[in-house]
Order: C-alpha cells, then structure tokens, then sequence
C-alpha cells in the first residue's frame, strides 16, 4: 500500500463532497429582522426593561457615565427571560483573555428547589461579577499558581446575545477580566481605559475650536477579515497545519497567484455557500458585515464589516472569527486565520480602518471639501504625525507575533517600518505649512473614462498606497499591519493612547497661546503644526514600501525604526517613553505591561518551538520515508535495466540521494540546535530561536520541498500546495 493513503482518500473525498442539504430561506423572515435578533439590543431592552432603568442603562452606553448597580437585579431578570424565551438553558460570561482567543465558562440557569423541581434563577449580582481561575491564563507572573482568584465584570458598551448550537442555545455576556487585585489580564479593560481618555483629551480640541457640547468623542474600528479556505480532508492529511496553522513544508505550486486572476474573481459555489451560511449566523448576532470577495491568492477571501465603536468591533471580530470556523466545518472545510499558512503567496491581513467621532461633527478625520481652511482636521491629522512617529516601534510591537512576521513585508502587506501615506493633496498641504505659506486648495475634480456611455467619476484628492502601513483612506487611517489571527483591542490600545498624548500636547500648546482669545487660534494652529512638520515629517512617505530604495532611506536618512521580528519589537511595549505614556494616561500599569511583554514573548517562543517539533517530526515520519521508497524504485530499476544491458542514467537517483543526505543533516542540526535551547530568560530565548531554529528550520525545508518536486507523486504523503488551494 501506498505512502499516500490519507493524501489520496482526502482527494477521493474533496471530488466526492455532497454540500449541506439545508438552505438559507428568507422567505419567512426578512433579513431586516433577522439582524439582531439574538442580541439584547436598545430593541429588546426597551421593551423589557422599566423606563427609568432603560435611560440609566442608556446613559452609560452612550455617554459613558457611571453604571447604577442598584439596576442589576431588574436588568438580570429581563436578560433571563429574554434568553430563556430564545430556549436559553445556561449562561456565560465571555472574556478575552491573552490567549488571543475567546474564553468562556457556562452556568445553567435552572437550580433545584428541593421539591423535585427547579426554578430559573440569575439575580444582578450574577450578572455584574463572575470569578474564572486567574492563574490559569496568560498573567505575566501577575498571579501565581496559587493565586486563582480573578474576576469577570459586565461590559455593559457590550450587548449579551444567545449563541445558537444544533443541541440549543446559551445566553452570552460580555465581560472584563481582571485579577483579584484589579490588574487586566485581558484584551477589553484596557481598550475600556484608553477609550476614556482619547474623549477627554479630544474633548480639550473640540472645545478650543468653540464646541462647548460636551459630545462624547468616540474612537471607531472596522476590521477587514482575511483568511484561507480548504478542505478539511486536506486539513486533518496536514499534522503541520492543524497544530502550527501554517505548512512547514510545500513545493511552490506550477501556478499561485501570478495571473491576478483570482483577486475579486467569480466567489466558487461552494464558497458563496459557505459566505452566505456565515453570513445569515453573523446577522442574528448583529455582527454588520457588509463586504466579500475573493482575495489575491487561490484559496483565500475576506468579509469586512461597517464602522462601529471600538469595543463593539472589537467584540464583533472576536465573534466573526469564531462564526467562520464553526461554519467552515458546517461546510467541510477548514478556515485557517494564520498570518501566512502558505508560503510564496499572499498572506492574510486585518487591516483595521480607525477614526474618531463626535455627534455634530461625524469623524473628525473628515478634510470635508476644503481640507487647506479646515484647521481642526489638519490639528487632528497632525496629531496622527506626531504620535506615530513618536511611538512606530510601539506600533509593530502591538502587531507582533510569531505568525505575522512570514507575513510583514510581502504582497499585500506593508513592511515592518512604520510610515504614514497622507497622499499628494493633503501632504502638500501640510509642507506648505510648514514652509510658512498658505495652504492652496485641493481640488479632486472628476475623471473623464473616454467612453461616452459611462458617467463622469468624481475622483478622491488622493490615490491610495497599498504598502503604507497607516494610510489615510478619505475620512479615517488604515492601519494595515495587523496580523489575520490578531485580536484589535492591543492595536487600538496603542492608538487611542498615542492620539490621546498627542491630543493633550497640541490642546495644551494651544491653551497656552490663545489663552482663550478667539482670535489668536489661527497663528496658534500654523505655529503648532510647523513645530510638528519640522520633528515629525520623516514619516510621511508617499512611495513604494516594498522597495530596497525606502528600506535604505527610511532607516540610514530618517532614523526611522525597523523591527523586521518580533524578538526585536515586543520589548518595546516596556520602552521607558511608552511606559510613562500609559501610566500617565492610566491606561497601563508598571506591572502590567511588563506582564504582557513578558507573555507574547514567551508566546512567540512556544510557537516556534512547536514547529521546530514538527518539522523534525513530519520530516523523519512522513517525507524521509517517502523520498526512501523513491530512492529504492530508482535504484532497483537502474539495476535491472543494468542486468538487461539498456543504458540507463542514475541522474535523478544521484539527485534525490544527495538531498535526502543534506535533508537528514539539515534534522539533526535542528535538533541540535533546540537541545542547545536552555536560555531560561524568554527575551534571549525569543532571539535565540528566531536568529538559529526559524533558519535551520528553512533549511530542512529547502531540501524537503525539492523532493518533492522529484519524488513520484505517488509517493508523496502531504497534499500539495496546488490540491490544497485549487480543490474545492
């Protein structure tokens, strides 16, 4: 029997797949009422919950006020009856600890009543506070092994919602984690924090430029969603891909993505199923996914929602992500979420588009149709300048991950050195200011097509720039560098803060000059962003990112960071400059940034390791065996060609001998090199596998994937990248 048994049953299987035989049917209900319909929405609570509750409630969600814990009762008991009407049996509070991922643990709602019956209980004390183990996740030496106690606390900005399964649903709420000595150890408390402090720092510009409304300045996201799709039957033939999430071997394909014909490409049938299934889930849980296509390379896609505040997206994201594996699985595929599960081709992004808001003015990242005399945009832009020059390596540090650096730098993907594209108009603008002019106008005009029966196109002021790592897109920035598999709260920690710095030193500056006289805030303004232009613009770049030319510029004449590894850019979080920033702000304490810095590295060290593992392991099991068999058919049929006197080449047998010889000696210096890996200290230890394991791990793969290239297909044990991306 064959090497290959589960490569070639998972082809059987792919050729012979029969999709669901349930549908999507609107008839009975229209996708207007379908959205929301599991959330405990403004909708549900409003007529559920007394008047004077609602408004309490109401006035914490959108204006950030303090909640009334004398509510939570009243609150627990329409949240309960609501779920339970819904066929609810249990509830959990959903948390996001620094695993990255979602954490949750369930409690039923039905408690005996010593009568041979139960009754459904969840009081408000239930509802405000639970208690999951602490020392159990990531803590960064926060909590030892025998301090368990930590605390979940009701994210009210958060709406509960019911989470369907095929066996029956269970109300899920939003919460904060923290320890019992009220340190975060999650993703939301400090994207909480943060998102106080850019209103207030927010508020001081607003008021400067004569708004005394008090409006509550908001930070928004909207994350566009990349990943794979492949067959779970390649999925479960590939030990690489299912615990490492990437391949750790695969021969380049006679065909990826050269052709750009797959890039917003007819969506395959059995995709668009698989879209619109996800889709139809993510609606329910009024999740306001609005886009989807094709992505650049064979095999991958991406969804991408509306804007939405920034705790909200962030919880949405963590849903859709969720949503997408569940229902791949429904669908008999795998949706892999690593930053670069294929080599060569294009790796996924979650390109996060970031903006502020305010009621009265929509996003005040908005140039409006005359950016040159729109002084409080150019000071919000400014402060964008200013706080991503002044923390870039804070910024890769926040998108740094083991997965994500395969990534940064190729196609469609900005490279590791931080650079802001403002485009030609509004960049012109701001040299003129610098310069001492006077902006001119910018007019965008139209675009003529040449065709008679197309309409005249307005044309955008500016182009956009696919390689810039935080664009400005028209009315936001997009930040391109976080990685597929990334939670957003950290990169929207990080830019909420620095605005928030930047903020507060522009509306103190112009405090300071104005002292309140209206008519000073125009020489104030210019005089403000000049100082910003003459020490921060050497990091507006309008060109190619990818090219060697910036690399050179960027580092050797503008003194701009590059951190191409994440060995190198975590330890920035703990920076002295970003320390005093987030303890200014309260966003972070000491501890717990030191904490995180800590986790991801020891994180990024894991990861590494557990491919080192693999590639030793799938090498000597699965494709040293393989390339053997070759080698003995080849020599056996030399020989016997050789016994009947027909000439016959031993070329190819030289070939695969002499690098099966080099691929065996490419395993044990890996083994080596991972026995010699006793660094105790997981800074050293994370530059010690990233600078020794990750290249002789390329090195065992550089003679694997030749072989395969050689050795006969049938031989051949892993499924190939050409099946894996082309079959489905």
């Amino acid at each position: 029997m064959s090497s290959n048994k589960s490569r070639q049953n998972a082809i059987t299987a792919v050729t012979n797949y029969t999709p669901p035989s349930t549908t999507l049917n609107f008839a009975d209900i229209k996708p207007t009422d379908l959205f929301g319909c599991n959330v405990f929405n403004d909708k549900v609570m409003k007529e559920r919950l007394p008047k004077g509750i609602y408004k309490s409630l109401k006035k914490t969600i959108e204006h950030g006020e303090a909640i009334d814990p004398s509510i939570a009762d009243t609150v627990a008991y329409a949240m309960k009856e609501w779920a339970m009407s819904k066929g609810a049996t249990h509830y959990t509070h959903v948390f996001y600890p620094l695993t990255g991922s979602t954490a949750e643990k369930h409690d039923g709602f039905l408690s005996p009543d010593g009568k041979g019956s139960a009754i459904a209980e969840f009081e408000g004390k239930l509802l405000i506070q639970g208690e999951p183990d602490a020392s159990s996740f990531p803590n960064g030496g926060l909590r030892t092994t025998f301090e368990a106690r930590g605390y979940t606390a009701w994210d009210v900005t958060s709406p509960a919602y019911i989470l369907e399964n095929p066996n029956g649903t269970f109300l899920c709420i939003p919460t904060a984690f923290v320890s019992w000595k009220g340190e975060a150890l999650d993703k939301k408390t400090p994207l909480l924090r943060a998102n106080q402090v850019i209103n207030t720092q927010a508020q001081r510009i607003l008021k400067i430029f004569g708004d005394k409304s008090g409006n509550r300045v908001i930070s928004n996201a909207g994350a566009e969603q990349e990943y794979f799709l492949i067959d779970r039957n390649f999925y479960f033939a590939r030990p690489d891909l299912q615990l490492a999430g990437r391949t750790l071997f695969g021969a380049k394909p006679a065909k990826g993505q050269e052709l750009d014909d797959h890039y917003f490409g007819a969506i395959p049938r059995r995709v668009l199923s698989f879209m619109m299934d996800a889709e139809h889930e993510l609606y329910k849980l009024g999740v306001p996914v609005k886009t989807r296509h094709n992505e650049v390379a064979p095999g991958q896609f991406e969804i991408a929602p509306v804007f939405e505040h920034a705790n909200l997206a962030t919880d949405h994201n963590q849903m859709l992500m969720t949503v997408l594996k569940s229902t791949a699985k429904k669908h008999g595929m795998v949706c892999l979420l690593h930053e670069k599960p294929f080599a060569g081709i294009n790796g996924s992004g979650k390109h996060l588009n970031y903006s502020l808001s305010c009621e009265g003015h929509g996003s005040l990242f908005d140039p409006g149709e005359n950016p040159h005399k729109n002084a409080q945009f150019l000071i919000f832009c400014a402060a964008a300048i200013r706080a991503v020059h002044r923390h870039s390596k804070l910024l890769r540090a926040v998108v740094a991950s083991a997965s994500n650096d395969h990534r940064l730098g190729a196609n469609e993907a900005p490279p590791a050195i931080m650079s802001i594209f403002l485009g030609k108009h509004l960049t012109e603008i701001f040299q003129k200011i610098q310069e001492g002019n006077s902006p001119t106008p910018t007019s965008s005009g139209f675009l003529k097509v040449g065709v008679d029966t197309l309409p005249t196109l307005p044309r955008d002021a500016g182009d956009r720039n696919r390689t810039s790592p935080f664009a400005f897109t028209g009315n936001r920035f997009e930040f391109r560098a976080v990685g597929s598999n990334a939670s957003i709260a950290g990169p929207q920690v990080a830019l909420n803060s620095m605005f928030s710095e930047s903020l507060d030193f522009i509306a103190t500056e112009l405090e300071n000059a104005t002292k309140g006289d209206q008519s000073k805030l125009n020489a104030a303004v210019q005089k403000v962003i000049k100082d910003i232009m003459d020490n921060h613009s050497s990091i507006l770049f309008d060109g190619d990112g990818y090219s060697a030319e910036w690399h050179k510029e960027a580092t050797e004449e503008r003194g701009l960071p590059n951190l191409p590894t994440s060995a190198e850019a975590i330890p920035a979080i703990t920076a002295p400059e970003v320390i005093e920033m987030f303890t200014k702000y309260n966003v972070f304490t000491k501890e717990e940034l030191e904490s995180r810095e800590e986790i991801y590295l020891e994180q990024y060290n894991q990861a590494i390791m557990t491919e080192a593992a693999l590639v030793v392991k799938i090498a000597k099991t699965q494709i040293f065996p393989g390339a053997v068999r070759y080698q003995n058919e080849l020599a056996s049929t030399c020989a016997n060609m050789k016994t009947i006197g027909v000439p016959f080449t031993t070329d190819v047998l030289e070939d695969v001998t002499e690098n099966l010889r080099k691929m065996q000696a490419a395993v044990v210096n890996l083994q080596k090199i991972m026995e010699n890996n006793t660094e105790s200290e997981v800074g050293k230890q994370a530059n010690y596998l990233c600078y020794k394991a990750l290249p002789a791990m390329l090195e065992v793969r550089k003679y694997a994937d030749y072989l395969e290239d050689v050795v006969a297909d049938d031989l051949w044990s892993l499924p190939s990248y050409s099946e894996m991306l082309f079959i489905k």
